[in-house]
């Protein structure tokens, strides 16, 4: 362990030496080259951990069947350091100063990298003193390599932990009198044209652990003053006597009269070096820093992760499509959605139609991508192109010649089924690989009919809903304009009526609505395989469910990755617990009929002609409606099947060794898997490319966990709010007042009981069950032809659209207001 490169000054390394010294190494001594105010110190390399690793055969309990990080931490606190090691830190060390405090910090070759910062997965000693106790840093670093939170964050990013290395960073300590984090872009907002400060009195590490409410500036990169929010100072870290840190209570909560921690000269300071550091590498960058003696340094800076995109001003046109984008949106596409499904799928068919109309610019270059992943929605401005002038013609053709009511018998129609059907029949675990991989394909050849469908007959439900709009308008009837469209029988109200079945079996068994009532999902699901009797027989209904409804998506219509409803027994059981609760209502064909019946009672009706003549467009405009729900129910038909295929292909991946599971599949694009030829006989170079793709995107994922896509602020305006705690667009009269229930996703159906307020942050047609339920609904996205306005207008309850925060601002077990008539949501007295 004579190596020169075990242990050197820090200003020998860049941004090369990545593997030698560790992303904080690397990124510091490349600040020290560039000339920035970075304290002096040395670095012990990897190639010091590596020996340290070998001796405590530390690769050899990695290969064991999960190794504890426990007893890996253990072996590495208690290794000894080799002689030539040992002196090579002293003399290092000693050049810094006689004692001298040092800093010491763990610097992993996974860290500080764009896709992770594993910021705060190591451990960092502060004011260590002395040669012996530095030592003893480095070997605690080493360790703190295999803490519980080190391992599980690398896991969670696909990185290695046989090939994960680290080197410890040296620095000779600066005794700060304010320190803290400035980031070079708003990490809220994303807007780069923001520098943020964050301060704290003494040493940085009450800012940086959270220990502290900071001082908060706002500024912009010339550096004037945009924001200041006093801190609380409720905790002090200072340097010990003699070595460590100690902690003292702070000065208590400042008032608006505190004195600012920074003067604007200081500030002024802050934002040139941290214009210099961003600019120097090229990317947004956390920096910390620390001010002593009336002296900046930079101690650390690592590329901003979890940075939301900035969204810059959108028209109505861009506010309208994003609306939709975020609707059927909810979680971030997978790179094999977008070349499949997402990129090509039912969005290309929204474009085509468009297209065919006239309009440019929908649906095209509505999302970008970093690194092979969705990064942020990018709704473009939809615009008329020529072919727009000849645009009412072709509507009124199409609608006088293309009768709705008959569309289940076009030649086009049942060809789809029965192409359809073949993909459900496939088994892709007995497919040869050629013919596994052209699955997609074939689902998405299935779009052209469902594109000539609805171009061709959607025109005459536009027209026939367009009269009986304009008559129920004039008629002084507008209210019943709901109940009429939706008399007709679709697909969804069929699976909603299936599973009004289901909660009807329920209901009749004590057993049954005892253990559904009480139970989670799936401890329903375990004792239902178990079960018999009446158990079993339930089991079969819901099997007999599935097979009839689950080619419907979960989550979005546009996404393959999230499971189909035929996937995800426990989401069906979450929506008949809703149920079961309630007694079985009137169906929507019912409350069609009363409606109707209310129409026809008009004086200016009575006539039969009249009548019959306004019956007819009523019919008419149903069939519409059922159209429309209907080719939107049978387009997501080929789901299943691209799924099964796409999970075969991960698992023939995954025994090929280039994924840990058949879904990381996902992590792929079809083109990607299509450059293999025989998956059992692929070459080492390429299996080791796409293994690199994967952890690479997986790890970028990881770091986008939470961040959004589009700035709701943006999409939804906020508005004049008043006392509401959200708002958002009115979507279906009336008011109603109850608990607050924030439902995520198909997997929490079961919480909400009868009365709640349904918070959510999207819908489809399978939350429709949830309705029943529901006093309320407040949806984050969304307008007044979302599915969700729709469905409560049928049902009768208020609805609020776009809130944009409610999932974030609305809180489980809260008593509030909800105004569907203003688009508002107060707090209830």
């Amino acid at each position: 362990m004579t190596h020169p490169r075990s242990v050197a000054p820090l200003d020998v390394f860049g941004a090369d030496d990545l593997a030698a010294v560790g992303g904080k190494g690397a990124n510091l001594g490349e600040l020290l080259r560039a000339g920035l105010p970075v304290p002096p110190g040395f670095v012990v390399t990897t190639d010091a951990y590596a020996k340290a690793a070998a001796d405590t055969r530390l690769l050899d309990r990695l290969t064991a069947e999960s190794p504890e990080p426990a007893g890996l931490r253990a072996a590495l606190e208690s290794a000894p350091v080799p002689d030539g090691l040992r002196a090579a830190i002293v003399h290092a060390y000693a050049a810094l100063g006689a004692d001298v405090p040092v800093a010491v910090r763990s610097s992993a070759t996974a860290e500080d990298l764009p896709g992770a910062t594993f910021a705060g997965q190591q451990d960092t000693y502060l004011n260590v003193v002395g040669a012996d106790a530095v030592v003893d840093a480095v070997r605690r670093c080493w360790a703190s390599l295999w803490t519980d939170r080190a391992v599980a964050y690398r896991a969670e990013r696909s990185v290695s932990a046989a090939e994960v290395r680290i080197a410890v960073v040296v620095q000779r300590m600066v005794d700060s009198d304010v320190a803290g984090v400035m980031f070079t872009a708003d990490p809220v907002s994303g807007a780069r044209d923001r520098v943020i400060v964050d301060a704290g009195a003494g040493l940085g590490e009450a800012v940086v652990s959270g220990l502290v409410t900071p001082d908060h500036y706002v500024l912009d990169h010339g550096g004037r003053l945009l924001e200041w929010l006093p801190g609380r100072g409720e905790v002090v870290i200072r340097s010990g006597a003699g070595g460590g840190v100690v902690r003292e209570d702070g000065t208590g909560t400042r008032d608006g009269a505190a004195e600012r921690l920074l003067t604007d000269d200081q500030l002024s300071v802050l934002v040139a070096h941290a214009r210099t550091v961003a600019g120097h590498f090229g990317r947004p960058q956390d920096i910390e820093w620390c001010l002593a003696g009336g002296r900046a340094y930079i101690v650390q800076s690592r590329p901003m992760t979890a940075l939301p995109p900035y969204t810059g001003p959108l028209n109505r046109r861009q506010r309208l499509l994003a609306s939709v984008l975020t609707e059927y949106t909810p979680v971030r596409p997978y790179p094999m959605d977008v070349s499949t499904w997402f990129g090509h799928g039912p969005a290309r068919m929204m474009q085509e139609i468009v297209e065919e109309y006239g309009i440019k610019g929908g649906f095209e270059d509505f999302y970008a991508e970093e690194d092979g992943v969705v990064t942020r929605l990018t709704p473009r401005a939809p615009r008329p192109t020529p072919r727009a002038l000849g645009t009412p013609f072709r509507l009124a053709r199409k609608a006088r010649t293309m009768d709705v009511r008959t569309w289940r018998e076009d030649p086009r129609f049942v060809d789809f089924l029965r192409r359809a059907d073949e993909l459900d029949a496939l088994d892709p675990a007995s497919s040869p690989w050629p013919e596994l991989v052209a699955v997609p394909e074939r689902v998405l050849a299935l779009l052209d009919h469902c594109r000539d469908l609805r171009l061709d007959y959607l025109p005459s439900t536009g027209l026939s809903v367009a009269r009986l709009v304009a008559a129920t308008a004039l008629l002084g009837r507008r209210s019943l304009l709901g109940d009429l469209l939706g008399g007709a029988r679709t697909r969804t109200e069929d699976a909603n009526q299936a599973l009004q079945d289901l909660a009807d079996r329920v209901r009749a068994v004590p057993e049954l609505r005892a253990l559904v009532e009480s139970a989670g999902p799936d401890d329903v699901l375990t004792a239902l395989r178990d079960g018999r009797g009446p158990l079993r027989e339930f089991a079969d209904a819901l099997d007999a469910f599935q097979r009839e409804f689950g080619r419907r998506e979960t989550t979005s219509p546009l996404l393959v990755s999230p499971p189909t409803l035929a996937e995800s027994p426990e989401s069906v059981i979450g929506l008949v617990r809703v149920l079961v609760g309630r007694e079985r209502e009137d169906d929507p064909g019912s409350r069609s009929e009363r409606a109707l019946g209310a129409l026809l009672d008009h004086p200016l009706l009575r006539g039969g002609r009249a009548r019959s003549a306004v019956t007819r467009w009523v019919r008419a405009a149903q069939n519409g409606m059922a159209f429309r729900e209907d080719s939107h129910f049978y387009f997501t038909a080929g789901l299943p099947a691209m799924r099964r295929a796409l999970l075969e292909i991960g698992a023939r991946l995954r025994d090929a060794g280039v994924v840990d599971e058949p879904f990381d599949v996902f992590h792929l694009r079809i083109e990607e898997v299509r450059e293999i030829t025989d998956v059992t006989a692929m070459p080492a170079d390429q299996a080791a490319r796409l293994r690199s793709l994967v952890r690479a995107r997986a790890a970028k994922r990881a770091e986008l966990t939470g961040v959004r896509m589009i700035d709701p602020a943006r999409v939804f305006p906020s508005r004049d709010r008043g006392d509401a705690l959200v708002s958002g667009t009115p979507a279906s009269a009336g008011t109603a007042t109850g608990p607050v229930r924030v439902i995520r996703g198909p997997a929490e159906f079961h919480r909400l009981e009868t009365g709640d307020v349904l918070v959510c942050p999207y819908t489809n047609p399978s939350w429709t069950p949830l309705f029943q339920r529901a006093s309320a609904v407040v949806v984050d996205t969304g307008a007044t032809a979302s599915h969700a306005a729709i469905v409560a207008r049928e049902y009768g309850i208020p609805a609020v659209m776009g809130s944009g925060t409610g999932t974030t601002a609305l809180v489980d077990g809260d008593r509030v207001t909800v105004d569907g008539s203003t688009g508002r949501v107060t707090r209830a007295s």
